[in-house]
């Protein structure tokens, strides 16, 4: 591919492109001259609780499916092989908790953010602390979601990034503000397809091109790309099946349990019954992402038999990859870069447009409402608007950091959803399951959580022992003699013998388990302190805030020790008082 070819769209790529843009702002105006015209904070930040399964479903995998997904999962299939694509067991109960557990909880309080619930559980405190927490993580999960679809157009295009990055963020603030959460459910179901529809033209050109399936099939086999089950139990191996498959549960649980940006869909559907079956219809589309990622992965290896090419777009990056096999790919075929481009630009929209509006809401209904309850509905509106729009500005800034770090995409945005996610996870987890934690616990448990968390990430930042180097650049992986074998025996020796210890071990933590030790973190202090400051009495907990998770699994006791053990009220019972408590707080 001749590089001074590649930096130019055509005139179909950029009419294409255009479109898009053009379509997610006509969505975003139309639900702001629609309808209720965005008028109430209920239809602004909650659709007005109407939305149906179907586009709420999609939502969800758009919200989660960012640019840094089908950027960053290629990348690591094609520098490491197949073993990530074992997350997609994690999946499995990654779902099925939030639709069993955290969304009937939820959703019977009738609330508009999740943060809510920290309050009628705990104290106002702890729904500030919870507040704080989730802004900062999503402002800085929005730099890497900002940054990754500008630094693509800008390889494809020579446009200049920063003035990339700057159209990304003011396009996604504009319609998200205009048109609230159903302008935001409704382009995130159009950025879905276009998304899906980028991917495949990919993957079928890149087959093509390299000499059809078998020939695919064939050399990512002799080039060692399909991983087996690697059952190794280290936390410190970077992926194996335990740490994609375990690890990553509490991953998918930060992210569709308790994350305001999932939730706030799940509280816009109709009934309850919608909602579940939201999440459930989540599962097979976010596996066909993952499938079509991963396969895109390969097929890239097929072609460059691990070569890095990545220097020819001006980018040491290994994320450039991607773009250079999708320029290389579909140059000749007028229409499809611009497609693929398009898709890029579509995930991320989708992903940063669910922030905003996550953002704005989590401010108003947490941060603001409370101290000022007789500010009028257009005011608090207009406000929430504002709040949309200033959180944009805000994320556009963040991007430059993401250009400083090292990592790929996919590792940053992953250590930041289990470094600042994981706490949170613990937060709901300690109030949902266990009925004696009081807000003095977890406050202290919020804290250890997020101390140990940063003091693990930034840890493996700075002795950078989470990098793990990549397998042989080679389609044929050659027959060793007896002593090329020895050899490699006697340096396999020697690296385990030069293995970290101490706290450079504890640093290098693989990142997929930083969801699951910041939970249990927050859980433990978070138990200890009440139990030290005088455990919460069942009588002082707000009925239908804790899941009788201890009465499910000790199912073979007898009733009255489940009672004394722990609170055991049906989550449909007293639903007059809950809302009434509910309406009080908000």
């Amino acid at each position: 591919m001749d590089p001074s070819d590649q930096k130019h769209f055509t005139v179909v790529d950029y009419v294409i492109f255009a479109v898009l843009l053009a379509a997610s702002m006509a969505i975003g105006l139309y639900y702001a001259l629609s309808g209720g015209r965005q008028r109430t904070t209920q239809e602004f930040l909650m659709a007005d609780r109407s939305m149906g399964c179907l586009p709420v479903s999609l939502s969800l995998i758009a919200s989660f499916q960012s640019a840094v997904a089908i950027i960053g999962v290629p990348a690591e299939i094609y520098t490491h092989g197949t073993q990530y694509w074992f997350i997609g067991c994690a999946y499995i109960l990654g779902l099925f908790i939030p639709a069993h557990v955290f969304i009937p909880v939820l959703y019977r309080l009738r609330i508009s953010s999740a943060y809510q619930y920290l309050e009628l559980r705990f104290s106002k405190t702890v729904r500030i602390c919870g507040t704080l927490t989730f802004i900062f993580q999503m402002v800085i999960y929005m730099g890497v979601c900002v940054y990754t679809p500008a630094f693509a157009l800008n390889t494809v295009t020579g446009f200049e990034l920063w003035g990339t990055v700057l159209a990304t963020g003011l396009v996604c603030t504009l319609y998200t503000t205009l048109g609230g959460l159903k302008a935001v459910i409704w382009t995130d179901v159009f950025q879905t397809v276009v998304m899906f529809a980028g991917q495949l033209a990919v993957i079928v050109v890149g087959v093509l091109r390299t000499g059809g399936v078998s020939e695919v099939w064939r050399k990512v086999w002799e080039g060692n790309r399909i991983a087996g089950l690697d059952l190794n139990p280290d936390p410190t191996e970077r992926h194996t099946f335990w740490t994609l498959g375990v690890g990553g549960i509490f991953l998918m649980l930060s992210l569709y349990g308790v994350n305001q940006a999932q939730v706030q869909r799940y509280l816009s559907s109709r009934t309850e019954k919608e909602a579940v079956r939201s999440c459930y219809m989540v599962f097979p589309s976010l596996q066909l992402a993952l499938a079509l990622s991963c396969v895109m992965g390969l097929v890239m290896f097929a072609r460059y038999c691990g070569e890095d090419h990545s220097d020819k777009l001006g980018s040491s990056s290994r994320d450039a990859m991607v773009i250079y096999f999708v320029m290389d790919m579909l140059q000749g075929l007028p229409g499809l870069p611009g497609l693929f481009v398009a898709c890029l630009f579509s995930a991320a929209l989708s992903t940063i447009s669910s922030a905003f509006n996550s953002l704005a809401t989590v401010t108003m209904e947490d941060l603001i409402k409370p101290h000022f309850p007789a500010m009028t509905e257009a005011r608090a509106t207009l406000l929430s608007k504002a709040l949309a729009m200033s959180y944009g500005l805000l994320c556009l800034a963040m991007a430059y950091l993401t250009h400083l770090m090292g990592d790929s995409v996919l590792q940053v945005a992953l250590k930041i959803f289990g470094m600042v996610g994981g706490p949170i996870l613990g937060l709901f987890c300690l109030g949902m399951f266990f009925p004696w934690a009081n807000s003095i616990g977890a406050v202290a448990g919020l804290g250890a959580g997020l101390t140990v968390s940063f003091w693990i990430g930034v840890g493996s930042i700075v002795t950078r022992t989470s990098g793990v180097k990549p397998l042989p650049p080679d389609c044929r992986v050659a027959l060793l003699s007896n002593d090329t074998t020895a050899a490699i025996q006697t340096a396999l020796s020697d690296v385990a013998l030069s293995r970290p210890s101490g706290l450079k071990r504890f640093y290098s933590l693989s990142y997929m388990w930083y969801s699951g030790f910041n939970c249990f973190t927050v859980i433990l202090v978070g138990l200890i302190i009440s139990f030290m400051t005088g455990p919460m009495k069942e009588e002082d907990v707000t009925p239908g805030t804790v899941y009788p998770l201890l009465g499910k699994l000790l199912c073979f006791l007898p009733e009255h020790l489940k009672k004394k053990l722990c609170c055991v009220t049906p989550l449909g019972q007293t639903l007059k008082q809950l809302h009434k408590c509910a309406a009080d707080i908000s």
